[in-house]
């Protein structure tokens, strides 16, 4: 009895322990980022369709006010992430743990769905998009920085392919789903989808084990030394004070290198300054489009909310090759996916890091300065977010349709010089191989 008792504990212990490598594993991490931020793009773009209907329906709003208000809804989403985004990179950058603050953003983002879906107020309303937007701040800049301590900047422009599938999908799905859902079965359904959305997004998260990799390395490290130490004591004492030596005067040598705030070392970078300007650019484009789309179709051609959903496939669908975009970022260098923008600015993010990270050893302190990097990031895209809405809601009701996008077409034309100067360093005709970060990091 006490063997069988025995034998069952230890097959227990064996499936735990795989299940608890599974769930460190690169895979299952960047699944359950790719979800999650699938899970904040969706929530973000699934009311876009049905907004104008619902503001008149639930909220009471007039007809003349609709645009307004639309235009206010989704300003006020990026309005709230231009506020969390950097905030939620340092302490990111500067706590424990970065699982913390990205389940306080599953918290938030579950909080406003809640008040989105029993609101009939528009003041109440507002503050649901304020708490998405706040959500979507901790979610970006956190967990694109667990996915680059999971994977390494080696793999993260293709890792980052798969977060773009997220992205689109989502982008995609949302207002396709959620005109359909709302036509046919009515504004509370729509969120029913939402709420079983919310729900693999918190059993995802929640399963996550992050990885160290410094703490890993410095383990194997010791146990390194120690194998040397017993094989040839006298030689193992030698290379450890060595090696004790060198941390410190880099240790040393970092902290007197350390005098600017990571955000201003990373935005002297020409390159870095073009990845965030693309998701300006990028966000202004597409809550532009989201602010004015379903309500030029609804006056134009007399379309319901399952055109207004219908319509924007046309926008997302090319943009669902972007693992492709990102294997040809990562070994041909961004320059060549401008067609694919989003993503390649993603990973140029990395490249910029890593290039200054290898040119200055420590410079960003010992957690790095990826979610502070990817806050930046978020704010910009945020920034274009409340401007595309702004502009776009503006205009549609000052000078109509035809000016609003002659407008965005100039803007997209403008935004190619700097990308094709200085995006991805000088044009790399080979692969991109381990030397072309000391190449690059000469044009950072």
């Amino acid at each position: 009895m006490e063997l069988k008792a025995q034998i069952l504990s230890s097959k227990i212990s064996e499936v735990l322990r795989v299940i608890s490598k599974a769930r460190s594993s690169k895979w299952f991490i960047i699944t359950a980022v790719s979800v999650a931020i699938f899970t904040d793009t969706f929530l973000y773009g699934v009311i876009v369709p049905f907004l104008p209907f619902a503001l008149t329906e639930r909220a009471g709003i007039a007809a003349d006010r609709v645009q307004f208000w639309t235009s206010i809804m989704l300003a006020s989403y990026s309005a709230a992430l231009v506020v969390a985004a950097p905030i939620s990179g340092y302490f990111a950058d500067n706590s424990r743990s970065r699982q913390s603050p990205f389940l306080l953003g599953l918290l938030a983002l579950s909080g406003g769905s809640v008040m989105l879906c029993v609101g009939r107020n528009i003041g109440i309303l507002v503050a649901a998009r304020v708490l998405q937007g706040f959500s979507s701040g901790l979610v970006w800049s956190v967990g694109l920085a667990l996915l680059i301590d999971t994977v390494g900047s080696d793999e993260i422009g293709q890792a980052m392919g798969y977060v773009g599938i997220g992205i689109n999908l989502g982008v995609l799905l949302s207002p396709l789903l959620g005109g359909l859902v709302f036509n046919r079965r009515g504004y509370y359904s729509v969120f029913a989808m939402v709420f079983a959305l919310i729900a693999l997004d918190i059993i995802l998260r929640l399963a996550i084990v992050e990885r160290k990799p410094a703490a890993q390395d410095n383990s194997l490290q010791e146990d390194a030394e120690s194998k040397i130490t017993s094989g040839n004591n006298r030689e193992g004492q030698r290379v450890s004070i060595e090696n004790s030596h060198e941390g410190d005067t880099r240790q040393n040598n970092s902290t007197g290198k350390r005098r600017v705030p990571a955000a201003f070392t990373l935005l002297s970078s020409k390159r870095f300054a073009v990845a965030v300007f693309v998701s300006l650019v990028q966000a202004a484009l597409t809550s532009s489009f989201d602010t004015i789309l379903p309500l030029f179709v609804r006056d134009t051609f007399g379309w319901d909310s399952t055109g207004a959903g219908l319509i924007f496939l046309s926008i997302v669908i090319p943009a669902l090759v972007s693992p492709v975009a990102e294997w040809i970022s990562d070994r041909y260098g961004t320059r060549l996916c401008l067609n694919i923008i989003l993503a390649p600015a993603m990973a140029e993010i990395a490249y910029v890091i890593e290039a200054k990270e290898k040119k200055m050893p420590g410079i960003f302190g010992p957690s790095g300065a990826y979610a502070q990097s990817y806050g930046l990031s978020c704010l910009a895209f945020a920034v274009g977010g409340l401007v595309g809405s702004i502009w776009a809601g503006m205009i549609a009701d000052r000078s109509g349709w035809s000016t609003v996008t002659w407008t965005l077409g100039l803007l997209s034309v403008v935004t190619v010089i700097p990308v094709v100067v200085w995006m991805g360093g000088r044009l790399q005709i080979g692969a991109r191989r381990e030397g072309d970060v000391e190449t690059i990091e000469q044009t950072s």
